[in-house]
């Protein structure tokens, strides 16, 4: 276990069936799925504000598409906004879905 600053990496090794070691700890993003278990398909929502920026923005980061154009509306205090991402492997699909 490293820790550098408040953050921890955890590395783990297994045998692979001939006899080396590999490295499991580094995970490499696929193509057909979301990182860490998330969902192909994600609706962010919140206040319209930098937090919510940067959520789209580390979501595109990772890998996902905007998914059709973002919405708003009026709470009666506050706009909150959202954002449909779609993980590029389902794109096909959806888009065969919409015809």
């Amino acid at each position: 276990t490293l820790i550098l600053g408040s953050f921890q990496w955890f590395e783990t090794f297994s045998t692979d069936s001939l006899g080396g070691t590999s490295n499991m700890g580094t995970r490499r993003p696929s193509k057909n799925v979301p990182p860490d278990g998330l969902p192909t398909y994600r609706l962010l929502t919140g206040p319209d504000d930098a937090a919510f920026c940067r959520r789209v923005s580390e979501a595109l980061a990772l890998g996902y598409k905007l998914y059709g154009s973002p919405t708003a509306t009026f709470n009666g205090k506050e706009v909150i906004v959202a954002q449909a991402i779609i993980w590029p492997s389902i794109e096909d699909a959806v888009a065969k879905s919409r015809t």
